[in-house]
């Protein structure tokens, strides 16, 4: 592996007037793992992952990637650095089928003299090929997106990101709406990505998920990070304690004595 990160960003801060969203984040993500980037809700994470990915620009603080000092004026300039995000929401049209989904914005065209059109052929053929890549059997390329479970649904968009050029993916809560089984799935696809040599942010506010896949992990508090720590050095209940607060949270616990 690389001693290089694919990105670092370095004592990150973000202001929104007087409000401080992050004061002073350090993260590097390595090629080939799976960072998981765990907080509250309010702890930064939304406001540090949009900064990573172009949205915003920090007030202070530099970002890298593979070593070189980049400053992103947006998200499209962050993506051709190979710096891609899949949100919550996943920015699909539910009755469109998997391949316009996939391609969306994007879409190869065939040319007959002056005229271009959607080359259907190739189009669905390199979707479902992807799919297949990440584990998923659809039943035709046609299928709309609507049909499809959520897991399927992340799916898409992570192998949609990756046949793009996405050297580092990150991912915003990709198993907070999802069941047991469809959570599995996009853990697996995870994983599928990971080796890859991809790297992968994965933003979680559920511990076990992060435990099942991540090589390391940065607990954000307040909008400042409370360290981070590799596979084997921290347990699931070290990071639950970070998460719910630390310190502060045995200072409650002890004047509270010990019922939180």
């Amino acid at each position: 592996m690389s001693e290089t990160p694919l990105i670092e960003l370095r004592g990150i801060e973000r202001h929104f007037g007087s409000v401080i969203a992050l004061a002073g984040v350090t993260v590097s993500i390595m090629p080939g793992e799976c960072h998981c980037l765990l907080g509250d809700n309010g702890a930064g994470k939304s406001t540090f992952i949009k900064t990573m990915s172009g949205v915003y620009k920090p007030t202070r603080g530099e970002i890298f990637v593979e070593g070189k000092p980049v400053l992103f004026e947006s998200p499209r300039e962050a993506m051709a650095y190979g710096i891609a995000t899949v949100y919550q929401d996943l920015a699909m049209i539910p009755l469109m089928s998997v391949t316009r989904n996939f391609w969306m914005g994007r879409e190869p065209k065939k040319r007959f003299g002056p005229f271009s059109f959607f080359d259907f052929e190739k189009a669905d053929r390199v979707a479902m090929e992807a799919m297949r890549s990440m584990g998923i059997q659809l039943r035709e390329p046609s299928q709309a997106v609507g049909t499809l479970s959520g897991g399927e649904r992340q799916t898409v968009a992570i192998s949609r990101a990756v046949h793009f050029g996405a050297k580092v993916l990150i991912l915003d809560e990709p198993t907070s709406a999802l069941g047991v089984r469809q959570t599995s799935q996009v853990l697996a696809t995870i994983d599928r990505v990971r080796k890859s040599g991809v790297g992968v942010v994965f933003i979680t506010h559920n511990v076990r998920h992060a435990m099942a896949v991540g090589d390391r992990f940065t607990v954000l508090n307040r909008g400042k990070t409370l360290g981070t720590a590799k596979r084997g050095e921290i347990s699931t209940e070290e990071l639950q304690d970070l998460m719910a607060g630390g310190a502060d949270l045995a200072e409650l616990e002890g004047s509270l004595g010990g019922t939180v």
